[in-house]
């Protein structure tokens, strides 16, 4: 449920089901805290996490790139005909060659509509937690003719309760998945813009780890990272083609077998190799001046993650959790949780239409 495929609807109001589920800034929606691999780096003044098209832009990669040879073999189709034109014209090819039109037409929008932010774009969009402005910033666009020091286009978020936060609930492979998004409305109560933060959860069971997730962010703005728990780990800003092959590779389970992904190998080597491909064409992401002077941290900062022998990435991760060398799922119990004390209970309750009063 890519955010940028499935785009909210300016003008009108709030999705009802996601308006009735508001996240608050200053209550817990669980009873426990922890990342759920969303963390690029951390310290004592900002976080800064990724989008929610982040894990699974090869995806949209590959449906560009698709479209892209949609309207290659069309005009090749074309050509041919224009090279080896019918002896006469008939009524007959009228059809045909209205369909071909159109369908490169439509291949055409494709590329262009959903490939503009895939390639010759930004490598990764960001979004910054900065607790000591009490502000989130989002890097949404790249910036093609940018002046000096105005960065790519970026959109700033204060963090207080009149911003409008809400689990969004919207299908995929025949099941529920859900994000956090964040809503801008206009005078009228309608959605001005809208953008997903993290990740997406598959399946009301994951539920859980949208509020455990939630929470998470909440506990960093709002008291810091000390006590924090470590990220589920460190993506790279740098990413490798190890790395590609490894979010393609996750993306068909987490913990499937060695037969499984044996059987998968030609697509998970095929959706590496549309990730790359959109990533090689990409740049890295420009903050602009007026967020960077807000984003000083000191040399000294205790919190200043990932350093040092701090894995980074899916591969160096996994290997340090095997020498115990990184916890694996770090969490933390809320101590001012007046909920449902199951987590999974908590999460069914949250999937209703109704969800729990906190």
């Amino acid at each position: 449920m890519d955010e940028r495929v499935f785009l909210y609807k300016t003008g009108q109001p709030i999705p009802a089901w996601d308006l009735q589920h508001r996240l608050s800034i200053d209550k817990p929606v669980g009873p426990e805290c922890k990342d759920a691999a969303t963390t690029f780096r951390i310290n004592s003044t900002y976080m800064d996490v990724t989008d929610q098209p982040y894990r699974d832009r090869q995806w949209q990669a590959g449906g560009v790139l698709t479209a892209c040879l949609g309207v290659g073999a069309l005009l090749w189709l074309v050509g041919y005909m224009l090279w080896n034109p019918p002896e006469k014209m008939v009524a007959g090819l009228i059809f045909p060659c209205l369909v071909i039109f159109l369908g490169i037409i439509a291949f055409s929008y494709v590329a262009f509509r959903f490939g503009r932010d895939e390639f010759f774009a930004l490598k990764r969009r960001p979004i910054r937690f900065n607790r000591q402005q009490q502000k989130i910033y989002t890097i949404r666009r790249r910036r093609f003719f940018a002046k000096p020091d105005e960065g790519d286009i970026t959109w700033e978020v204060p963090w207080n309760e009149k911003s409008i936060f809400c689990i969004h609930k919207g299908s995929s492979n025949n099941s529920n998945c859900y994000h956090i998004r964040h809503y801008a409305v206009d005078d009228k109560g309608n959605v001005a813009r809208a953008f997903a933060i993290g990740r997406e959860w598959q399946g009301r069971a994951n539920l859980q780890g949208l509020l455990s997730q939630w929470n998470y962010w909440c506990w960093y703005m709002n008291q810091g990272p000390a006590n924090l728990p470590k990220p589920a780990l460190f993506f790279s800003e740098h990413e490798s083609i190890r790395e590609s092959f490894l979010f393609c590779m996750y993306d068909f389970g987490m913990r499937a077998s060695a037969t499984y992904r044996i059987i998968m190998m030609p697509f998970i080597l095929l959706l590496t190799s549309y990730r790359l491909m959109a990533l090689w064409t990409c740049r890295e992401p420009i903050w602009p001046k007026s967020v960077e002077q807000v984003s000083n941290v000191t040399s000294d900062d205790a919190y200043n993650q990932p350093r040092g022998d701090t894995p980074v990435g899916w591969a160096e991760t996994a290997l340090a959790q095997e020498r115990h060398d990184y916890p694996y799922d770090p969490k933390m119990e809320l101590g001012n949780w007046h909920g449902e004390k199951d987590g999974a209970a908590n999460a069914s309750l949250w999937a209703e239409d109704v969800p729990p009063k906190i």
